[in-house]
């Protein structure tokens, strides 16, 4: 995330970077989503929704923006460079500039517009060739105090993202094995009815399950955090593979059941009390601009970039909407868990034991195999920012202080909660704000900026954002001051009430 420009790796068609986007948008955040439409009520969740995923595409195709102006900023630096090795063999060689026979408007100075020769390359200066990840463009455009306040969001909203993990996972396994130790036959209760409080084997009560598990969580994947994690191709198959059957699965079952009239749901329009957190769950939810680099730089042809980018997000609306719906409809009111595919573990709801231990521990499986790639990216955010050029960090700096200090903080909120739908919002809200609106708004700006200085008004760039006007920049901005203030005031009436 924090890296600068390398290799785009093998190049993939638009169509296959469509779905490489849509994997990475819809995931753990579409799990909570259900809850989060229950609370806030239907009409209200669907308008919501349905702005958020407009404000996300808005910022994304700045961040595409962005990108394109990185590339052209580095190329006219190295372009710049090869200039100043010309010189410098020309005067060792005893050619003075005077000897030079320049075209017409060929001037020698960094503080005007691009030389004329570079301007015939103008018209592809800003093809997105190579990757330039998030920190390296905050480098590029921004102060050092703007650089380090990205890095600051960024590695809030990992530790939001790697708490959110470390809680997901010991919650389905105590959820799963110990509603199985508590219900034997298929008449049972609702598992929403169950307390943290409440029994699970023996003596040991339901909290202490969940802290059991999260300690074996963190002992089986928290050794990774001290290693670099390579070669996740086929794990990231497998879990797509994973997640999309567990999806069907859910839709298929809440329509059958609401079909044969047996849907329990009946959401009200609208809640106030419910739409603060709604706002982070489905901010969250449409997070993807932190990984825009690593999934638009390789696609072969990006002329229609923007318009592939649209139609991902009307597929990912649908997509939300038809999971979350169905769910509002079928389950009771208050009864939709934090985790959408802990509804199913019921036996009332799913009687086949082979899909309802799947869709309960699906979580296990995904989650776990994602957890060491967050993971080892916040410790490298980490070592980023603290690095000087030229300095290396001491061992016992880089094996032991950076790992620890990335895998120490999110065990401990998971410790205290395992309120998924609260984190999501939480993390969704402040630091998931920063890196969907304010971030890559500040990026299109300065990147404007940038290219102007740069390379003069006259020239275009052909991955510009359809929102080129200035005022969409400022409406960002304040939207993203609003949301932060909203979930705020939110937040501090709900713990007022309690």
């Amino acid at each position: 995330m924090a890296g600068g420009i390398t290799d785009t790796g093998e190049l993939y068609s638009p169509y296959v970077g469509l779905v490489y986007m849509f994997n990475l948008i819809v995931g753990t955040g579409a799990l909570t989503m259900p809850k989060a439409f229950a609370a806030a009520g239907w009409l209200v969740s669907l308008i919501l929704i349905m702005f958020l995923a407009f404000m996300s595409y808005m910022t994304t195709t700045f961040v595409i923006e962005a990108m394109a102006s990185a590339n052209a900023h580095l190329r006219w630096k190295r372009m710049e460079k090869h200039k100043e090795d010309d010189e410098e063999e020309d005067s060792s060689s005893g050619v003075s500039d005077s000897d030079i026979l320049l075209p017409d408007g060929y001037e020698r100075t960094e503080t005007r517009p691009i030389l004329s020769i570079q301007r015939r390359e103008a018209p592809n200066i800003f093809e997105i060739s190579e990757r330039a990840e998030m920190g390296q463009m905050a480098s590029l455009f921004f102060n050092k105090v703007g650089v380090n306040l990205f890095y600051f969001c960024i590695i809030i909203y990992l530790y939001g993202d790697l708490a959110i993990y470390a809680a997901a996972v010991p919650v389905s396994l105590m959820q799963v094995t110990c509603s199985s130790n508590v219900n034997h036959s298929c008449s049972v209760e609702d598992s929403t009815k169950y307390n943290d409080t409440d029994k699970c084997w023996g003596r040991i009560r339901r909290i202490d399950a969940y802290r059991i598990y999260l300690a074996a969580f963190t002992l089986l994947l928290g050794p990774f955090t001290f290693f670099n994690v390579q070669k996740t191709k086929y794990l990231q198959i497998m879990t797509s593979l994973m997640r999309w059957i567990a999806f069907v699965i859910m839709i298929i079952l809440a329509l059958l059941r609401i079909s044969k009239g047996h849907g329990k749901g009946h959401p009200p329009l609208a809640q106030l009390s419910g739409i603060g957190n709604l706002f982070g769950v489905c901010i969250y939810s449409f997070m993807c601009q932190h990984s825009l680099p690593s999934l638009i730089t390789p696609i072969s042809k990006k002329k229609h970039v923007n318009k592939l980018v649209l139609l991902d997000y009307v597929l990912i609306l649908g997509f939300y909407s038809l999971l979350s719906f169905t769910a509002i409809y079928c389950f009771q009111n208050g009864t939709l868990m934090d985790m959408y595919t802990l509804n199913f573990t019921n036996c009332d709801i799913v009687n086949n034991v082979v899909i309802r231990y799947f869709l309960g521990l699906f979580p296990v499986f995904t989650i776990s195999t994602n957890f060491p790639i967050i993971a080892v990216t916040l410790r490298n955010n980490w070592k980023t920012l603290f690095h000087r050029e030229g300095e290396t960090y001491p061992w016992i700096v880089d094996r032991l202080v950076f790992p620890v200090i990335t895998l120490i903080p999110p065990i401990l909120v998971a410790f205290c909660t395992h309120d998924l739908e609260k984190l999501v919002g939480i993390t969704g809200a402040y630091a998931g704000n920063g890196i969907q609106y304010i971030i890559p708004a500040c990026l299109a700006y300065c990147s404007r900026k940038d290219s102007r200085l740069v390379f003069g008004s006259g020239t275009l760039n052909k991955h510009l954002s359809p929102f080129r006007h200035t005022f969409w920049i400022g409406f960002v901005l304040l939207w993203g001051l609003f949301c932060f203030l909203f979930v705020t005031a939110n937040i501090v009436l709900n713990e007022t009430k309690l």
